[in-house]
Formats: C-alpha cells, structure tokens, sequence
C-alpha cells in the first residue's frame, strides 16, 4: 500500500508543484474566492470525483464513494482564501493580484486536499467509507466554516480532519497534539465618552484619551492579577483612535483589539469580566462608554482517540521519528472548529519547511515555503483513518 502511494504521489508531483504556484500567483481574499473555487472544481472533477459547487457561498464539496460496505463518511478540510498583504517574496509565481498574498499558507493547504484526492482517485483504492474533500472560504475572517455547515456540508460526517502549516515543523513531520491546539479568539470594540475642552484647562473636560489609557493600562495588569497564570490570556488592542487637535481634549476614543484564551471557563467569562473593569475605570473618572465584544471562533480541541489513530497511522508508515509532538498550544485562531462541531473532531498541523528563518512569524509579505513533502498530504494514514471509524 505505501510503496503504491508513493508511486502515484511522486508521478504527481510535479502537477501537484504547479497547482500551488497557480493558486500562489492568483490570490482571493475572503468571501471572493470565485476563479479559485473553479479551478479546484475543474481539477477535481477530473479525477472522476463527484463535485458540488457554492457550498457555503465559494466552497466546494467532493466525495469519494466507498465500496458500499459501509456508511461512514471522513471529511478532510482545507481553506482557500488569501490575506490583505503586499507579496515581496520576488518569486516568479508571486502574487498578481496588488495587495492580496497567500501570506498563511492557504495555497499550500488547498494543494494538499487536491493531491490527497488525486492519489485516491487514481489509485482506485476500495475504501470502507466515503472520504469527503470540504475546500472552504473565508478561513480568515472567521465566517466560511459555518457558511459551509449551513449549507449541510457536515451532514453524515463521523469524523473530520483540518490541516494547517507549522513554520516550526520540519518538513516531512506531521504534528500532534492532545487536547487544546488552538486558542478561542473574539474581536472588542470599546468607545469611551468624554467631555471636550481646551488643553490648557484640563480640568473643565473629561480627558477620553487619558482614561483610555487607563483602561488599558487596567486590563493588561488585572490580567496577571486576577486570571489563572495556568489559563492563558492575551487581550491586545490593534487599534486606538481619538482626537481632533494638539491643543483640544478629546471627548471620544475608540479602541479595537482582539481577545485570545484556550479554557472553556475564561472564554466563558472573559465578556464580562472585561467589561466590568472598563465600567470601573469610567466610573472613576466620569466617562461613559459604548462595550461591542463579538464571539468568533471557539478553541479547537481534538479528539483523543482519533489523535491517537492519527499518530499509529504516521508511525506506521513513516515511523516514529515522523511524529513531531506539539508541546504547546497556538494562540492564533482557527473556524475549523465551526465546521467541526458535528461528529468527532480532529485537527493536525501538516510539517513544512521554510526558505527563511524558522523563528520568524508565518504571516509576513516575504514568506517563501519551500517545495512541500507531498507525501505527508497524501499518505497511507488517510485510509488507516477511514478504517478505524467505528
């Protein structure tokens, strides 16, 4: 079995480097993804899989039947969209499209579904369930993953895998990880209400800049006084706006950060925690406030059982040394977790190589990924998998 999905991964290699660098160089943001959708369409489709368009708005669904002897279905998901991000990588299949870059990996990500597909579908394997490719949109700003539930993409699923490239990952490695991988993520917006007046008398207004640094100042030190060390939380704010002149106090600041944690107990909480101290702080100084908190996307925990078949299936075929144990959750954030909220889940963090420092972060207008090992995408532990599913 793996020597004949070796086969038929290396003779693919060479389309499969040239689907990449096509999805590379023709980037969609979020929600847009219309010329990519087609293109993995028309790629799927000539594999003989059975393919269903506008799934979730720009996903696609595919299904590779089974041999009729049973009924259980595995989903593999991965995403399709691009990032808001000007390409200097300088590569001859750099981004075409101004100001739009597979800066997270996503083209890489869409590769390994379709090379996973590909080698199934020529190979002609009697598999004893359906296996089913989810290419979803709109990963990045959160909302694709449950367009596609909506649209009874997770119907008859019992088990799903998500994929995602790790910078810290060797190449040829697969992750793993029990338990938490990545962490809740929800977007605050905060308006805190003054009084304006001249700068020279301070104390005839209410100073909205200086009681939003108050605030601020307050949540990021209540955080380690007050939140379990052991249950991690950042609270980061991206923004801060306010003003109209040098000399003139201002009367409104708006503040919009985005808040991570991994416990189900703090994601729980943290609403109104947050908003209590911002509630105090106005208090004290006679502000008033507007508090918008927006859930995104819960954390991603995996599935011990199907974890463990993860790891025996890679050991198995590629050996130990093949596993590359996650110590540490992410704090970055992940929908998959949407899509995943039907039948049992599991997410894994597929081994790449970088062309630049490993130590840099994932998400950067020079981001280079080297030549994926292809096989880590397409091999054997894909079938152990689907025979496991009780």
């Amino acid at each position: 079995m793996l020597n004949a999905i070796q086969t038929a991964t290396a003779k693919l290699t060479p389309r499969l480097i040239d689907i990449r660098r096509h999805l590379h160089a023709h980037p969609e943001l979020s929600g847009h993804e219309h010329q990519t959708a087609a293109y993995v369409a028309g790629v799927l489709s000539s594999c003989g899989l059975q393919v269903q368009e506008s799934v979730g708005r720009t996903g696609i669904l595919a299904e590779l039947p089974g041999n009729g002897q049973g009924d259980r279905c595995l989903a593999l998901r991965t995403d399709m969209d691009a990032l808001p991000i000007e390409e200097r990588t300088g590569l001859e299949f750099a981004s075409r499209q101004p100001g739009i870059m597979h800066a997270c990996g996503h083209d890489v990500h869409t590769t390994v579904g379709l090379g996973t597909a590909m080698v199934l579908a020529e190979l002609g394997l009697s598999l004893p369930g359906t296996v089913r490719f989810l290419f979803q949109p709109a990963e990045e700003i959160a909302q694709g993953a449950q367009w596609m539930v909506d649209d009874g993409a997770m119907v008859g699923v019992d088990a799903i895998l998500g994929v995602h490239v790790f910078p810290s990952i060797p190449a040829g490695q697969v992750g793993i990880r029990y338990g938490a991988l990545t962490a809740a993520a929800d977007d605050l917006e905060l308006t805190i209400l003054g009084e304006s007046g001249h700068g020279a008398r301070p104390h005839e207004a209410i100073d909205a800049i200086w009681i939003a640094a108050q605030v601020i100042t307050t949540l990021q030190q209540a955080i380690s006084r007050t939140q379990n060390p052991l249950h991690p939380v950042v609270l980061t704010f991206g923004q801060i706006k306010g003003g109209r002149a040098s000399n003139i106090i201002a009367d409104q600041v708006k503040l919009s950060g985005t808040v991570r944690c991994l416990h189900p107990e703090s994601y729980r909480d943290l609403p109104g925690w947050i908003e209590d101290l911002v509630a105090n702080v106005c208090r004290t100084h006679g502000a008033k406030y507007q508090f918008n908190y927006h859930r995104l996307v819960p954390s991603v925990q995996n599935d011990d059982r199907l974890t463990q078949i993860v790891q025996a299936a890679v050991e198995e075929n590629f050996g130990a040394e093949a596993v590359y144990k996650l110590d540490e959750p992410s704090l970055g954030a992940e929908d998959f977790r949407s899509i995943s909220t039907m039948g049992r889940v599991r997410c894994f963090a597929w081994g790449l190589a970088l062309a630049i420092a490993p130590t840099r972060p994932s998400t950067i207008p020079s981001l280079r990924w080297m030549n994926a090992v292809w096989r880590s995408g397409s091999s054997p532990w894909w079938l152990r998998f689907v025979s496991s599913m009780g």
